[in-house]
């Protein structure tokens, strides 16, 4: 390697770094914008999202009939941010778009599409997913799944460091040789685990399991279950369990494993695959939800992605909207409507048998799937003066 090569990639880095010091400091100096009371910003998303946020909608307006007539519960879509708008500002969200997005503190999110760089022709955008995480500070992802009535877990998922901080930003150092990087600092790893730690303790948990691969990963990973083990020396009664990753999703299946599971705090990228093998052994990706909760902002989302599969395969009319309202249910709890929350949360529990859901062989599509949901809602929860 010839020293302008070296020259150039550490440059690279060096600017990468400088960058992302920059943007933790507008972060703490940062002046928060004035915010829509009583109202939810929607980000339809890519791919099935804004299918998916349409059935939100309907469900959300059945279930907050009365709070949307008095006034004190809106709704409100955002426009600019698809990808077509992304990749023609070639931004992950345009500059336009995100001041709109700021005034909103809760946001219900459909799943949005990150362009693959690889493929020839395609511009190196930033996942808009990772853009948001980090630029409203949503440090914590949290995904509660239910395998039974006796046994759920929680998973509390580092969201903003990891791989996903320069994502599209790794240096190709010459034709051999390209280098991404994982970054984690104490601090982020420090508040995730208290607001695990707390969730635990708040919810009568005993038990905090830490997934790393520490044993190889030494630093990041090491670093990450030295914090969480630290913080854990504050709650008494809670004991610190650590895993490696491998193992967690090679057993994570078995049921004389899984059943000592309660919170789980993870590392972005390991977050990422555990939570989706777990949504698929309670019930698939269409079955479980996704907060992603800072301190001043939150945003709900389904855990799946845009699901370009159904439309290639013209079944995109009967996508699996339960992960999407799960998330919906979440977001009413986090606002304060607990009951309505309980409410689309028991009436999704009694309509996730198979023969419920969307399916193309019946004609029977993710809108059909919702009407049945409302009639569920009206009937057996009727709605109470409030």
């Amino acid at each position: 390697m010839d020293n302008q090569t070296l020259t150039k990639a550490t440059a690279s880095f060096s600017k990468l770094i400088s960058d992302e010091k920059n943007r933790e400091q507008q972060l703490k100096n940062q002046r928060l914008s004035e915010q829509r009371q009583n109202t939810i910003g929607i980000l339809p998303g890519d791919g099935i999202g804004p299918r998916l946020i349409k059935q939100a909608e309907r469900v959300l307006s059945e279930l907050m009939a009365p709070e949307i007539e008095n006034g004190s519960f809106k709704f409100e879509e955002i426009e600019g941010c698809t990808i077509a708008d992304r990749m023609a500002t070639g931004e992950a969200v345009p500059k336009e778009v995100m001041p709109r997005i700021r005034q909103y503190s809760v946001l219900l999110k459909g799943p949005m599409m990150t362009p693959k760089s690889a493929v020839s022709g395609v511009k190196n955008v930033e996942s808009a997913n990772a853009f948001l995480r980090r630029n409203l500070d949503l440090y914590a992802a949290i995904r509660p799944m239910s395998l039974s009535e006796e046994q759920d877990w929680t998973f509390f998922r580092e969201n903003i460091e990891g791989p996903y901080l320069f994502g599209s930003k790794g240096i190709q150092v010459d034709d051999e040789l390209a280098v991404d990087m994982v970054v984690q600092t104490q601090s982020e790893v420090r508040r995730l685990a208290h607001r695990a730690f707390e969730y635990a303790k708040s919810h009568g948990k005993t038990d905090v399991a830490v997934v790393t691969k520490a044993n190889i990963v030494k630093l990041t990973d090491g670093n990450f279950l030295k914090v969480c083990q630290e913080v854990g020396k504050d709650y008494p009664g809670i004991t610190v369990t650590p895993y490696f990753v491998d193992a967690m999703a090679a057993n994570l299946h078995n049921d004389d494993f899984n059943k000592a599971l309660q919170v789980v705090v993870l590392p972005n990228l390991y977050g990422d695959i555990i939570t989706d093998i777990a949504a698929q052994l309670t019930g698939g990706l269409g079955s479980a939800g996704s907060a992603n909760i800072g301190d001043h902002y939150a945003i709900f989302e389904a855990i799946h992605g845009t699901a370009p599969w159904l439309f290639e395969h013209h079944l995109e009319d009967y996508a699996d909207p339960r992960s999407l309202l799960r998330a919906v249910s979440m977001m009413l709890d986090h606002i304060g409507y607990v009951e309505q929350a309980e409410k689309l949360t028991q009436s999704l529990n009694a309509m996730s048998n198979k023969s419920d859901l969307p399916n193309a062989d019946r004609q029977f599509t993710t809108a059909d799937y919702v009407s049945q949901l409302l009639t569920l809602l009206s009937k057996k929860y009727a709605t109470v003066k409030r």
